[in-house]
Formats: C-alpha cells, structure tokens, sequence
C-alpha cells in the first residue's frame, strides 16, 4: 500500500517520498547517489534526506534512459550541473540538445543496420566473402581465414 504523503510540499524527503513520488525503489535510490547522479544529506537523527530538487534530477535521468541514453553518458552530463540545485529551462535545453544529437547518430546507425539486414543470411559472415553487416568489403580477408568474427567472451 502506498504511503499517503502528508505534505507534498515540505522542503526535506524521504528517501520513501522520493521513490513513491518518482515512481522508482529505495535501492534505485541509493544507486543513482552511488554513482553520483544525485546527493542526499544527513538529518540530525542521522536518517537519509533529500532535497526536493532531487525529484526533477530523477525525472531527467529516467527520461535519459527511457530513451537509451547509457548511465555513464547520464552522469557525465549531470556532473555539469550542481545535484543540489535546480536545473534551468536553459540548462535543459543544453542537456537534451546533446543528447539529441546521441540520439540521431544511434538513429542513423540503425537505419543503416536495417536496411543492410536484407543482405544477411544469418550465417554469422562465415561463408559469406563481402557482408555489409559484419564484413563490408572483405576487409576481415587481411586478417586471415575462418571464423574471424566469432565474439570473444
């Protein structure tokens, strides 16, 4: 059951009215701040707060990875901009243009990963000489013979 918050607009959260307002667990949380993406403080009773600044960080970087913005590239754009302090229009504005642009160069990666996909067999490029997924233009052939591609794990 969810906890009825008896003043949305008190200035310290919980870590339990962070994650019920945003809509994410405790521990996502307590990760996000591992990594940096945002900071917490300390009450006198030693019990975790946050600001309520914190819930717009938590928006943007849940809208980052709804998008499949990884969540080092996350960190590394929010470490711009202060974890205790609010993000501006302007300072959005900067943001999502950057990402925008993450965005369009994976569009257009996977536009052409599409339209090649019609000349794949499925092989995994053994037996195919020129494929224009995994192989374009034989360069793999320097290399030697075989199973050049087979992923290393």
């Amino acid at each position: 059951m969810k906890k009825n918050l008896s003043n949305p607009n008190k200035r310290e959260l919980t870590p339990g009215d962070v994650a019920q307002r945003c809509g994410v667990a405790v521990s996502t949380l307590h990760f996000y701040e591992s990594k940096g993406l945002i900071s917490s403080f300390r009450n006198p009773g030693n019990q975790r707060r946050y600001t309520r600044d914190v819930l717009r960080r938590v928006a943007v970087i849940k809208i980052a990875q709804r998008i499949g913005i990884p969540l080092a590239t996350i960190s590394d754009s929010l470490m711009q901009y202060s974890p205790g302090k609010r993000m501006t229009t302007k300072e959005w504005a900067v943001l999502s243009q950057q990402w925008r642009d993450e965005l369009d160069r994976r569009i257009e990666t996977l536009t052409h990963l599409r339209d090649d996909l019609d000349g794949c067999i499925g092989c995994g490029c053994l037996s195919m000489e020129d494929c224009p997924l995994r192989n374009p233009n034989d360069r793999l052939s320097e290399q030697g013979t075989g199973a050049i591609l087979l992923d290393v794990k």
